[in-house]
């Protein structure tokens, strides 16, 4: 792949390690509670517990001063300027820069100005390009797009269906995965499960690309068949109101809690008291949610859309559907709802998918790209 022009930078390796010693992390954290956000949280606790020095560099960080926020196209200043001196500052202390990236004005404005401050600053940086929405971008912004993606030391994607979406246009990948904490989102001893009343989650934000308005109009069908059924939809997101509008319409609004953000344990005891988890997203990647899922002993029913194919084996795994059909989420819920067998052999292959997105499955896959692109390979002049 071509490479930054300059020296790629150089890191010295700990004693004893197998990795480089210094990343600088550029990515959102928490709050909102997104998937790119908890994945960047999450790899950086974990390369630091492996005695990596991270430097994050947060592209969210809150507006400073707080009145700055409230302000419509000035804000965007007052989160980008110190932005940019952060990345400057963190960069000039060498090191490999591991940029989460995704389409959009995202790209634009958080992960161009990063690529660009490393070929400057003479570090090699990787690209972990993640979200749904790759192929809608890369088609309207290519011009633009791939030649800065050229110049990055590697582009690693969470799942084959990136991989396939960036092959193209002549940017090669590696698939390094998503990760789930299975320690976290574990099966507990004492998880509560309910027959007659069965509990459905969905664990999306409440925005137009993960469609909960088919989960609520599915729902409304599921209750028909099971009248002590109940939905809990955790997330934020701008279609909070119209959403508690369409469960009014539906008249299902007793038995549907909206339960806001979630905070990890929250997330996880959430999983704990499930029967079923739905994903009706009309875009998509390799969702969080599925692997939470997966490794917290749920079934799981989804949308066929994006990565999921690449990710799910139907009918083995989990349950694929057609997008925005409510009647076909709806059936797939019920016919797992009654048949215990077949919802426990989906939990059981669920399970053992969700090794793959361990920690230990992940771990040496990053370290070793890290080790590669740190000693220039990729990088040359």
């Amino acid at each position: 792949m071509p490479s930054p022009t300059g020296s790629c930078g150089s890191m010295t390796e700990p004693s004893g390690a197998d990795s480089p010693a210094r990343i600088v992390l550029v990515g959102p954290l928490p709050p909102p509670a997104g998937g790119m956000a908890n994945q960047t949280r999450q790899l950086a606790e974990l390369l630091r517990a492996e005695g990596l020095a991270v430097e994050l560099v947060q592209v969210n960080a809150p507006y400073r001063p707080v009145w700055a926020g409230r302000l419509p196209v000035v804000r965007a200043l007052f989160r980008l300027v110190p932005y940019l001196w952060r990345l400057w500052r963190a960069m000039g202390a060498g090191g490999v820069v591991h940029l989460m990236a995704n389409s959009g004005w995202s790209w634009h404005l958080f992960a161009a100005p990063a690529l660009l401050i490393a070929r400057v600053r003479g570090l090699p940086a990787v690209i972990n390009y993640r979200g749904g929405e790759a192929q809608t971008f890369l088609r309207a912004q290519a011009r633009w797009v791939v030649p800065l993606m050229r110049r990055a030391a590697a582009i690693a994607v969470p799942s084959g269906y990136l991989r396939a979406v960036f092959a193209p246009y002549g940017l090669e990948t590696e698939v390094v995965p998503n990760i789930v904490d299975l320690e976290r989102f574990a099966v507990r001893a004492a998880a509560v499960r309910h027959p007659e009343a069965p509990h459905l989650v969905v664990t999306r934000n409440l925005e137009a690309i993960y469609d909960n308005t088919t989960a609520l109009r599915a729902f409304a069908r599921i209750r028909a068949r099971w009248p002590a059924a109940r939905l809990t939809i955790a997330g934020t997101g701008p279609e909070a109101a119209a959403l508690a509008a369409e469960a009014r319409a539906l008249g299902i609004a007793a038995a549907v809690t909206f339960s806001g953000r979630l905070e990890r344990a929250e997330m996880a005891a959430l999983y704990a008291e499930a029967d079923l988890m739905l994903n009706p997203s009309r875009v998509d990647n390799t969702p969080n949610s599925v692997l939470e899922a997966w490794a917290s002993g749920v079934a799981v029913v989804s949308t066929r859309v994006g990565g999921l194919p690449y990710l799910v084996e139907d009918g083995v795994d989990a349950v694929l559907v057609a997008p925005g059909d409510p009647e076909a989420l709806a059936e797939a819920a019920c016919a797992l709802l009654a048949d215990p067998a077949r919802r426990a052999a989906l939990v059981a292959a669920g399970q053992r998918a969700a090794e793959r997105f361990s920690w230990p499955a992940v771990r040496p896959l990053w370290l070793a790209l890290y080790r590669r692109v740190a000693g220039g390979e990729g990088c040359g002049e």
